[in-house]
């Protein structure tokens, strides 16, 4: 009987996740209320709340859990590097990367026109330790861990590295979504593979 209530549970949680998901692309996440996800995924918004501490929490679950990776791919090449080179790390980074700034640029946008919601969902990913730093912060952790190994350059800036890599990321992303494929006339894999190889030209 505790596995069915398990099994149930966990299906409820992922029945929230894509009703959040969808709604959060769609509506918006500074619109969309939990009563509104709640109705979506069949369940009470008191069944929600035992799933979820609030909106916050879903928006964080959302991106961790249904959209491409960025964190966990760092968090994992970090641990485990394997064969690859430098280059095929930050170019597989700069893929999902750019895929994750498309899939969650739709769901935030929204908040930027509203600034004393933005002002409160900043302090609920705070308390969550989450927010869009975070990948920054991992990169420039992974870029040391290459410098401290010999891989890229001893007088490299991980920081400043991280945030070029990143911030051309979100720029394909933002233009493919303003302009449409005008935005973006190279490939997806010739975009990462061009810019993982001018950054290493300067840290290499």
């Amino acid at each position: 009987m505790p596995d069915q209530r398990t099994a149930s549970g966990a299906r409820t949680r992922q029945r929230i996740l894509a009703s959040a998901e969808h709604l959060m692309r769609t509506v918006g996440l500074a619109h969309v209320t939990t009563k509104e996800i709640a109705r979506a995924a069949g369940c009470s918004e008191a069944a929600l709340y035992r799933h979820f501490s609030g909106k916050e929490e879903l928006f964080v679950a959302v991106l961790r859990e249904r959209l491409p990776s960025l964190g966990p791919l760092i968090a994992e090449l970090s641990e485990d590097p394997g064969e690859r080179t430098a280059e095929e790390s930050l170019t597989d980074i700069a893929r999902n990367a750019t895929l994750f700034y498309e899939a969650s640029m739709p769901i935030g946008s929204s908040l930027f026109a509203e600034p004393a919601l933005l002002a409160r969902h900043r302090e609920g990913l705070r308390a969550l330790n989450a927010g869009p730093h975070k990948p920054l912060e991992s990169l420039a952790a992974f870029l040391e861990g290459l410098r401290a190994a010999g891989r890229i350059r001893a007088d490299a800036d991980p920081g400043p590295a991280a945030a070029l890599l990143l911030g051309a990321c979100y720029q394909r992303a933002f233009l493919r979504h303003f302009m449409g494929e005008e935005g973006s006339p190279a490939t997806l894999d010739d975009f990462a593979t061009g810019l993982t190889r001018t950054l290493l030209t300067g840290i290499a």
